[in-house]
């Protein structure tokens, strides 16, 4: 279904068609009311470190002689001393498990040697432990007694690190000096540059332009109180929105339009419109600048659009998308006041508030006014949903056609072809009512149908050559026309096909 962002008036005169239901799949944008625990992480992967063998480490070549010094930094410097046994150098790599602590201990004596790892038997000589008792250890391995050794004094190692850091903050004290006085002759660097071009055609550069020129429509009346979107039309102070954004402020309601710099104005209503979901507000001109419209004829299925608004009340929002679906027939709003639209489908994230917003081309001109989003069928009817990337806009050309009408009278006229619909039948196309209902004729006598030659029982396949599959879609293809325009229908009737020419004619209005 459609859902609107306002409550709809009363329903007007009859256009000559029979009412229909609202689709399931659509609801009209509602009002505006004033105002995930974290997973587990995952096992670390373990590592059995009682697995490996060790190896001795190989006996390293005797030292070579050096230089007796006590400077542990100079050149060639080593731990031999005097005294020492020739190639002994206490700092080499030595296998010697006897005399040196630090030697690798034999394998009988590793409790981490592969053969002692999980679930492998206890090796002979480690005391076996239960659950619960604490585990001894591997006995402590007996250091053998080192050998005295000179002892070195790191006082002068000590002032050469001193020396080498004095040095050291001496040459970034000199780096930074240097730097300060580059930094001075050269000024402070800054990252500020040419502004940022935006190519035309950008949805920078659309909402740009266009942003200034859209509103937002606050309505109040006898408590309630809603907002919507509007765009300037004209140089006149004329404001196109929808109607269902301005049909609660009823008779004794207030209108007031949002600039987008927060200035507000006073609206007055002109003219409005329940079947094409139209309506036209005045303001004070001053400084409002009017959007081009452009032919919505001339939008294909890909173009990229932009939807400028005050979704959820927050003004001046900008979204972009693509053109989803052309001439898709919706009916928004409630029975007897309903709203059917052939509609430009798009992307552009359309939410409450954006009702009455312009869609723009990639020019920045409006083809078409935002009107309708898509429920979820199984939803709750009487609550919005946010946009599920299905929305629908009235296109431009009935836009412009019914705005103008709307100015110059305060009314817009329905064209209508003069059928009774047969709501009950499911076949493909439109059916007309085989029989007169409660003095109802099938057919109005005299009447645009009638005078095409079209009878009661008749099924309307086509028109202008385009296949028409339900009441829905026929009713939203004559109202897409103007009135005067002829027709070209496609009917069937006792199983032959019949081709039919027709001028459309105006409603009656009650």
């Amino acid at each position: 279904m459609t859902q609107s962002s306002d409550h709809p008036e009363a329903p007007e005169g009859s256009d000559g068609t029979q009412p229909l239901p609202a689709a399931e799949d659509t609801q009209a944008l509602p009002p505006q009311q004033p105002a995930s625990p974290q997973q587990d992480a995952p096992p670390v992967e373990q590592h059995d470190l009682r697995s490996g063998q060790h190896e001795s480490a190989p006996q390293t070549a005797q030292a070579a002689p050096a230089p007796a010094t006590d400077n542990p930094f100079a050149p060639g410097w080593s731990g031999a001393q005097p005294g020492d046994q020739p190639g002994h150098d206490p700092y080499a790599l030595q296998h010697d498990p006897q005399g040196d602590p630090y030697a690798a201990p034999q394998a009988q004596h590793d409790p981490y040697a592969a053969s002692y790892g999980y679930g492998q038997p206890q090796q002979q000589g480690y005391p076996a432990w239960t659950a619960g008792a604490p585990h001894p250890g591997p006995a402590p391995v007996a250091a053998a007694p080192r050998r005295e050794r000179r002892k070195v004094s790191f006082l002068g190692a000590a002032t050469a690190v001193a020396a080498t850091a004095l040095l050291a903050g001496t040459a970034g004290g000199a780096i930074g000096g240097l730097a300060a006085d580059q930094e001075a002759e050269t000024g402070v660097v800054t990252l500020d540059g040419p502004p940022v071009e935006r190519p035309e055609g950008s949805v920078a550069a659309i909402a740009g332009r266009a942003v200034p020129s859209v509103l937002t429509i606050r309505v109040g009346s006898s408590g309630r109180g809603g907002t919507g979107s509007g765009w300037v039309y004209d140089g006149k102070g004329h404001v196109v929105t929808n109607n269902h954004v301005v049909s609660a402020a009823g008779d004794d309601g207030t209108i007031v339009v949002e600039l987008a710099d927060g200035t507000r104005r006073d609206a007055e209503l002109v003219g409005r419109d329940v079947s094409y979901d139209l309506a036209v507000l005045e303001v004070d001109p001053k400084g409002l600048k009017p959007l081009p419209v452009g032919n919505s004829d001339d939008v294909v299925v890909g173009d990229q659009v932009v939807a400028v608004g005050s979704p959820l009340g927050l003004d001046s929002t900008v979204t972009a998308g693509i053109v989803s679906a052309l001439e898709r027939p919706v009916a928004a709003g409630e029975q007897g006041d309903q709203s059917y639209i052939s509609a430009i489908q798009t992307d552009a994230a359309i939410n409450p508030g954006n009702s009455g917003g312009p869609l723009l081309n990639a020019r920045g001109e409006v083809v078409g006014v935002n009107s309708a989003i898509a429920q979820i069928p199984g939803g709750a009817r009487d609550s919005a949903s946010g946009s599920i990337g299905v929305g629908f806009s009235i296109p431009s050309t009935q836009v412009r056609r019914t705005v103008d009408q709307l100015i110059s009278t305060g009314e817009a006229v329905h064209p209508v072809i003069g059928v009774h619909l047969d709501t009950q039948y499911s076949g493909e196309g439109a059916r007309v009512l085989p029989d007169a209902v409660q003095g109802t004729e099938p057919v109005v006598p005299d009447g645009p149908a009638d005078k095409a030659g079209v009878e009661a029982g008749d099924v309307i396949t086509k028109i202008d050559g385009r296949r028409v599959s339900d009441n829905d879609q026929l009713v939203v293809r004559i109202r897409a026309k103007a009135v005067g325009d002829t027709v070209q229908l496609t009917v069937q009737r006792d199983g032959r096909e019949r081709q039919l020419t027709m001028t459309l004619e105006a409603a009656e209005e009650d």
